[in-house]
């Protein structure tokens, strides 16, 4: 068979990207893998399971050695350091909750990837995330996974017509059972191997521990616990450890239960109140990208998906003059949380997405 050409392969040493480089190979593709470093070897609290750690490094290698390929790794940790990291935290600083996913995927793992490719003759970038591309008259239109219980659309939003217009996505039209099975029947020795965690950095996903290890006690901003109309209710060691709708951590007295509402970083107060207060209808979203058909013109209708584990809702979007966007929900949602990404859609296909404003 005449090779479709040379395709860099994204591998993680997971599961997922395993299979994809495989399912590449197997469709006549050239395929060279590359795994981002994205932690100093002599990093004192490297564990050894976390997303590009040891072991990932070693995995991703020997199935390279299975399937016949060659194998490269690139450090990145500065990269990572500056564009996740550093950004984790001062979001968390800004009274914001980060999304490090959403950013990571275009700032770090695709520019990096798609500039080896480049480097090393390939025509695609493939990885084993479960969403799909579309190519259209106008662009690369990115939609959902067939498979809606692994979709990572959501954390891809942000890729540009540039990274999209070269990445194939090969899990796209399966489900994770059938992904597990293909790496069984190949023999790639990692079949059964637990999904990645939510933020490959935590341990435990423990944000607060880990924030209170980098930051030190000098660097958090502690301050005092209000009720939505500015009356102090107790005190905080820091904003960082705070965000939109949680419970755990508000140690006042109360006759019902309380949640974060807000975070004000400039006076450094934690503003808390009962469930109610938590659902709203609207939103605005800025430092918006879109895809092909470019930003939306008037009243669009949409769903919206506010978080990773958000149920997209149905809503109204409306451009704002700062080229943000305001989002009315058809009915409340609970937490809308700056920092997070609201991604539109219509249908399964993505029509742009912003960072959640207020």
């Amino acid at each position: 068979m005449a090779s479709r050409g040379k395709i860099v392969v994204g591998m993680s040493g997971g599961v997922d990207s395993s299979v994809a480089a495989a399912l590449l190979q197997r469709d006549g593709y050239e395929v060279l893998g590359v795994t981002l470093r994205l932690w100093p070897a002599s990093e004192d609290d490297v564990r050894e399971d976390r997303c590009c750690g040891p072991n990932a490094l070693s995995d991703a290698r020997r199935v390279a050695g299975r399937l016949g390929i060659p194998h490269r790794v690139l450090d990145e940790t500065p990269a990572f350091e500056r564009e996740v990291l550093g950004y984790f935290v001062e979001e968390y600083r800004r009274g914001r909750t980060p999304n490090p996913c959403v950013a990571c995927n275009p700032r770090v793992k695709f520019d990096n990837l798609l500039r080896t490719a480049r480097a090393m003759g390939a025509d695609f970038l493939a990885t084993g995330h479960y969403a799909r591309v579309e190519r259209t008259p106008k662009g690369s239109v990115l939609r959902r996974a067939k498979h809606l219980a692994k979709d990572q659309s959501y954390f891809l939003h942000r890729l540009t017509q540039e990274q999209l217009g070269r990445l194939l996505l090969p899990l796209g039209e399966l489900d994770k059972e059938q992904v597990r099975e293909t790496a069984r029947a190949l023999g790639l020795g990692i079949h059964a191997k637990g999904d990645s965690q939510d933020l490959c950095f935590l341990p435990e996903n423990d944000y607060a521990a880990w924030l209170k290890q980098r930051l030190g006690p000098e660097g958090l901003h502690g301050g005092e616990i209000v009720s939505s109309e500015g009356r102090t209710l107790g005190r905080h060691e820091g904003i960082e450890f705070f965000t939109v709708g949680q419970r755990k951590g508000i140690r006042v007295d109360a006759s019902e239960p309380l949640y974060v509402l807000g975070v004000d970083a400039k006076k450094r107060r934690v503003i808390v109140g009962e469930d109610a207060a938590l659902w709203r209808r609207e939103l605005v979203a800025r430092d918006c990208v879109w895809g092909p058909d470019g930003p939306v013109e008037g009243s669009v209708r949409a769903r919206i998906q506010i978080r990773q584990r958000h149920e997209a809702a149905s809503a109204t979007l409306e451009p704002t003059a700062d080229d943000g966007i305001k989002a009315t929900f058809d009915a409340p949602q609970r937490a809308i949380t700056p920092g997070q990404a609201a991604v539109f859609y219509d249908d399964d296909r993505v029509l742009g997405g912003g960072w959640i404003a207020g």
